[in-house]
């Protein structure tokens, strides 16, 4: 029996840095279009465009009226995709989320039949607003949305659209009235971003662009083809074993008990950390590290790269103690020690 061997074309250099520019520059010119609308807060855009290279989900927390949803609605403007808004409030139903199989009826026989109604998880960018004012039987209906992108109602899976995307709000302050989000749910999300508030120049030109007669307009930048090739090029990126490695032991480094915890049995981790990061924290380090690279003008993942995010990766995925609590040591700081404690190279 005769073999058919299938020649996979190499990309010379000189392709790979043409891809590695081309990406560049869209992220660019998506990131000045959502900045139009959204000003300032120009970290919070950047994280929240590596989440959508990387193909993960994203949670926004922060007070309200600081332009979580506007930024959601303006990415969603720029994006030629199905759009959809979810208001999570108590009274949310699984069904008002995934949809429901409905009784119809055919006119021409006279016979009925269960036919699925979609509900608004199967647009492609979903915004989940107050993600945590809706009940845990609720939140829970988009674990295997945000995880498998897919969808099973009525023992019938149905397959999501690719890219798919979920970004939910949360506000941190009100506790009245709402459901922390389960620890299943936050470790679904790539990144959790944290927005806060506008600097001085940055809300004078809020107040002259909400309050004025002109209000800005965004256009279509990419469509959903080219966001999956864009993806692609994205998971393609190099990481070296080193670079992989300390990836490895940075979560590791959160884990107490451990042997690689940070900072050694009296350390920091053992102190304050009550469980700590799981392999999909390696996950988003790595892919987040990748985009990053990438929109540094590089194919190849640095420790900076790793480091830069690392916070957005990791402060929902290690859950802190009663001492942390105490000692008012929040989880951004611990994972800030968990880096300094954690060197780049293994000794």
């Amino acid at each position: 029996m005769s073999v058919v061997s299938r020649e996979v074309p190499i990309e010379t250099p000189a392709e790979v840095r043409a891809q590695c520019e081309k990406f560049r520059d869209t992220f660019k010119r998506l990131k000045d279009e959502v900045g139009k609308v959204v000003v300032g807060h120009a970290s919070v855009v950047e994280a929240t465009l590596i989440s959508l290279f990387a193909g993960g989900n994203v949670l926004l927390e922060g007070v309200p009226g600081l332009g979580k949803t506007l930024l959601v609605r303006t990415l969603a403007q720029t994006l030629n995709l199905p759009f959809s808004r979810i208001q999570f409030t108590p009274d949310l139903m699984p069904a008002d989320v995934l949809g429901t199989n409905v009784v119809m009826e055919d006119p021409g026989t006279g016979r009925r039949k269960f036919e699925f109604q979609k509900g608004p998880i199967f647009a492609q960018i979903v915004l989940a607003d107050e993600i945590n004012r809706a009940t845990p039987k609720t939140q829970s209906a988009l674990l295997e949305a945000m995880q498998e992108r897919s969808v099973t109602v009525g023992g019938t899976t149905y397959k999501l659209n690719q890219p798919f995307l979920v970004l939910a709000t949360q506000n941190p302050i009100e506790q009245e009235g709402t459901y922390p989000l389960p620890e299943a749910q936050l470790d679904r999300f790539l990144f959790k971003i944290v927005v806060g508030y506008s600097q001085l120049d940055d809300l004078m030109t809020i107040l002259d662009r909400t309050t004025g007669a002109v209000t800005p307009e965004v256009g279509n930048i990419l469509d959903g083809p080219t966001i999956l090739e864009m993806q692609k090029l994205v998971r393609g990126c190099i990481v070296a074993p080193h670079v992989k490695q300390y990836v490895a032991r940075l979560v590791l480094a959160t884990h107490p008990g451990g042997q690689l915890a940070a900072g050694g049995a009296g350390g920091p981790t053992n102190k304050y950390v009550r469980c700590g990061s799981s392999p999909r924290g390696a996950q988003a380090l790595l892919m987040g590290g990748k985009v990053k690279a990438l929109v540094e003008g590089r194919y190849h993942v640095s420790f900076k790269d790793i480091q830069h995010v690392a916070t957005l990766c990791l402060r929902h995925r290690v859950l802190m103690n009663f001492e942390a609590e105490a000692d008012r040591v929040d989880s951004d700081v611990l994972v800030k020690q968990i880096m300094e404690l954690t060197p780049t190279e293994m000794k």
